[in-house]
């Protein structure tokens, strides 16, 4: 049986972006640049926008490997 935090991390490591220039792509394939942008100006105040600021913290950091075998393709 999985814990909370790991339930969360496979959503976050299946989520493809729902919308714009990268719609359909997985969060962890989104280039660093853009989830700077979106720190910059504020990410939204909804599920998606708690996904994408720990993408942030995750590529910030250079921990994609670890996200990356999560991702059922």
């Amino acid at each position: 049986m999985l814990t909370e935090q790991q339930t969360e991390l496979l959503a976050l490591a299946n989520m493809k972006m729902p919308f714009g220039k990268y719609k359909g792509y997985f969060l962890v394939d989104i280039p660093e640049p853009y989830y700077v942008w979106y720190n910059s100006k504020g990410f939204p105040e909804n599920k998606l926008g708690k996904q994408l600021q720990l993408m942030y913290e995750i590529k910030l950091n250079g921990l994609e490997s670890l996200i990356r075998p999560l991702v059922k393709r």
